[in-house]
């Protein structure tokens, strides 16, 4: 993947990512794959300040000695001078998206800094599942195991979970009775959304925010009746499509006018118009990761189906976690004519973590139901992985406009939700 910066990049010294959920998984593969790209990509006068997201401190530490260890290995593999190990700096900070005061706590944290935010990778979440319907798992493998590994729908969810309450903590406003928010679309999307706009200040139009999704995020699975995926059979899923539809809506007129009053543009310093964060959407692909719990048995047998799927075709199986963080680092680091530029000429796009039958990784649009690759109908961009499914809809003009008249609802139910709870919370004061 080249990752080489833009001329007009080069020059700077300093390069700062913010990576949510960093202890584990996805997230701390995402770190790793974050240190080893830009110390063999970025010129030597660059420098990675990492800050990774933990919940608490013994996790953070625990990941920061796990970091040190990889980018030891990673100078010595690559046999470079241990000078190289001076152009990357990490930094836990603690976090809890499922309580909002904590998100605040984290914003007022770095806004103090004044230090620009190059980039966000929002991959912290909870799958909200509390075990696997063994039937229903047995008749999807059967039936196609390409389709049971890449859009799993046997996993039993915690219907109903809400998140704790928002405001018995320090620096709340109000202690009167609070409306509940759902557990997952707090952890997943909601306490991301609130950090995305309180970090603004620190952002512009350089500056990307990168949000993870997943291949089972259909359109079946969300109802914009229950944004916030409290009734909802699957939430995680539920979850995934919301951010489809944020992301993938953020650059269309009909949600213009939330998006200015949720992300306004920086000031440049002649007082001039700076620009406003690109969000991007990524996903993973398939990974056997920890996100459940499982027993051993159950994990070797999902790892055997899911290196069949791949051998049989399927695109996303990824399976280490790895190779399913090559695309939030390709959304993180490609140059803007890689890709914010792409975007522009082809379309707002779902970037995803494809492999090929031996596992070499590599970047690939996907199909989003109802937006298309690009959001243009019958245009399928150079690069793109057409896949398929039971109950696809084919695209067309009614669904295209359906997605981005769904797209317009949730963007104005998210932003009157975050004005509510900003309003109970109070705004992110940071002293002079």
């Amino acid at each position: 993947m080249d990752v080489s910066p833009h001329p007009s990049e080069a020059a700077k010294t300093t390069v700062t990512v913010l990576v949510t959920g960093a202890n584990s998984g996805l997230g701390f593969a995402i770190c790793c794959r974050l240190i080893d790209e830009f110390l063999f990509t970025r010129p030597q006068s660059q420098t990675l300040y990492l800050l990774f997201s933990t919940r608490d401190t013994r996790k953070g530490n625990d990941t920061l000695r796990r970091l040190n260890a990889h980018l030891q290995k990673t100078i010595r593999n690559g046999g470079r001078d241990h000078l190289v190990e001076t152009r990357v700096e990490l930094e836990n900070v603690l976090v809890d998206l499922t309580r909002l005061l904590t998100v605040k706590a984290l914003a007022q944290q770095l806004l103090a800094r004044k230090q620009r935010l190059d980039a966000a990778v929002w991959n912290a979440g909870l799958a909200g599942w509390t075990g696997i319907d063994y039937w229903a798992a047995t008749k999807e493998v059967f039936t196609s195991v390409v389709q049971a590994t890449t859009y799993p729908e046997f996993m039993i969810g915690d219907v109903g979970a809400l998140a704790p309450s928002q405001l018995s903590g320090y620096g709340s406003v109000h202690t009167f009775p609070e409306p509940g928010l759902g557990k997952v679309f707090t952890a997943n999307v909601f306490g991301h959304y609130m950090l995305t706009h309180w970090l603004a200040p620190l952002m512009d139009g350089r500056s990307r925010v990168v949000w993870i999704s997943s291949t089972s995020a259909l359109p079946h699975l969300f109802d914009v009746e229950d944004l916030q995926g409290v009734r909802a059979r699957m939430a995680y899923e539920s979850s995934k499509r919301l951010t489809d539809l944020l992301v993938l809506n953020s650059e269309t007129a009909a949600a213009r006018r939330e998006v200015e009053t949720f992300l306004p543009s920086a000031k440049t310093a002649d007082g001039g118009q700076g620009g406003r964060p690109k969000m991007i959407l990524t996903h993973p692909g398939i990974m056997v990761t920890n996100i459940v719990d499982s027993s051993w048995w159950m994990v070797i047998g999902m790892l055997a189906l899911t290196y069949l799927s791949r051998l049989l075709g399927s695109p996303w199986q990824g399976i280490q976690p790895y190779k399913g963080a090559v695309s939030a680092c390709f959304a993180v680091l490609a140059p803007p004519s890689q890709l914010q530029e792409l975007e522009e000429r082809e379309g707002k796009g779902k970037w995803g973590s494809a492999c090929d039958h031996w596992g070499h990784e590599r970047v690939a649009r996907m199909e989003v139901e109802g937006w298309g690759f690009g959001g243009e109908l019958g245009v399928r961009p150079s690069g793109s992985v057409s896949t398929s499914r039971p109950g696809r809809r084919e695209p067309t003009k009614e669904s295209r406009e359906e997605f981005e008249e769904v797209g317009r609802r949730v963007w104005r139910e998210m932003e009157a939700l975050r004005i509510g709870w900003e309003g109970r919370l109070g705004r992110v004061e940071v002293d002079a």
